[in-house]
C-alpha cells in the first residue's frame, strides 16, 4: 500500500503553511489531478469536503473530515469514496529556517486496477503534489530570502 512520509523546512510561518493546506476549496487551482473541491461543512476545528481527483480516464470523488488544530496540525480522516482507507496528516513546527513541515499519507484503493495504477505512479505523484504546495506557498507569500529553508525537490 502506498505510504509516503516527508519532512521539509520551508521559509514560511506555521500559520501561513497551515492556512495554505487548510484552504481545501483552492486545491483545484494548484494541486495536480484535483479537478474539483466542495466544502460541505466548515467550523474552526473541522472541514468536511468532497474532492474530485481525475487522471486520464479515471475520475473519483471522495469525502474526508479534516481536523484543524491551528497552527500545529491537520489530520485527514477518510469518510467515503474509492479507498479502503486513507490516513493523512500534516504538522507545522516552528524552525529557525521558518517552519518544519511533516507530511504523511497512507492509503489503499478498493479497486485493484486503481491500486496497481497508483503504485506505479505514486512516487512521482507525491513528489508533484508536495512541489505544488511549495509553489503555492511561493505564489501566496513570496520567494524565500537567499539561504532560507531548503530548496524545493
Amino acid at each position: 500500500m502506498p505510504t509516503h512520509a516527508e519532512e521539509r523546512v520551508l521559509p514560511y510561518t506555521p500559520d501561513q503553511l497551515f492556512a495554505l493546506v487548510a484552504d481545501v476549496e483552492r486545491y483545484p487551482e494548484f494541486l495536480p489531478w484535483c479537478v474539483g473541491a466542495r466544502v460541505t461543512e466548515r467550523r474552526p476545528e473541522l472541514v468536511v469536503a468532497d474532492l474530485i481527483i481525475g487522471f486520464r480516464m479515471f475520475r473519483e470523488r471522495f469525502t474526508s473530515r479534516v481536523s484543524l488544530d491551528r497552527p500545529r496540525r491537520i489530520d485527514v480522516a477518510y469518510a467515503d469514496g474509492p479507498f479502503r482507507y486513507l490516513n493523512n496528516h500534516w504538522t507545522f513546527i516552528p524552525d529557525p529556517g521558518g517552519c518544519r513541515v511533516d507530511f504523511f499519507v497512507d492509503f489503499e484503493f478498493k479497486s485493484r486496477l486503481l491500486q496497481r495504477l497508483i503504485e506505479v505512479l505514486f512516487s512521482e505523484a507525491v513528489r508533484r503534489m508536495v512541489g505544488a504546495f511549495e509553489k503555492r506557498a511561493r505564489d501566496l507569500y513570496g520567494a524565500p530570502q537567499h539561504g532560507a529553508g531548503q530548496p524545493a525537490a
